[in-house]
């Protein structure tokens, strides 16, 4: 059996301990983990390394995580899927990723085993179409 490669997770947190426990914890997973702990300069790092997976704070300085993925997706290679990541209540959070047309979102309580559960389901998972006008 070929060794499949690895899932490629840009992960943005202004929050240094977040993003050592994530990028820790995805690494032991065999995930490739690129962390960022700012909204400023995501499009950018978007477009020039291709993640597979965008693991986006909600609530970052600057610029919101709903916002930077609006800027970043129309940076972004066709497979990059959006999560929106959040401490906040989930229904607020399901609302929040479905307005701003992220391909999911995972409460920032979702840790260990399962957290690399959800994202390789989501990596899986085909792309949100754009949502029509109304």
């Amino acid at each position: 059996m070929s060794s499949e490669s690895k899932i490629r997770v840009l992960i943005v947190d202004d929050d240094p301990d977040q993003l050592a426990l994530a990028e820790r914890t995805l690494s032991s997973y065999n995930f490739e983990v690129r962390t960022h702990r700012s909204s400023l300069g995501v499009s950018n790092l978007v477009r020039t390394t291709a993640p597979d997976l965008v693991l986006l704070d909600v609530n970052i300085p600057a610029l919101s995580g709903d916002k930077v993925l609006a800027l970043a997706r129309q940076q972004a290679p066709e497979h990059t899927r959006f999560v929106l990541y959040s401490a906040s209540d989930e229904a607020k959070l399901r609302a929040l990723a479905l307005a701003a047309g992220a391909d999911g979102y995972l409460s920032k309580s979702t840790q260990g085993a399962d957290l690399a559960r959800k994202l390789e389901r989501l990596h899986k998972r085909p792309r949100i179409a754009e949502a029509p006008a109304k």
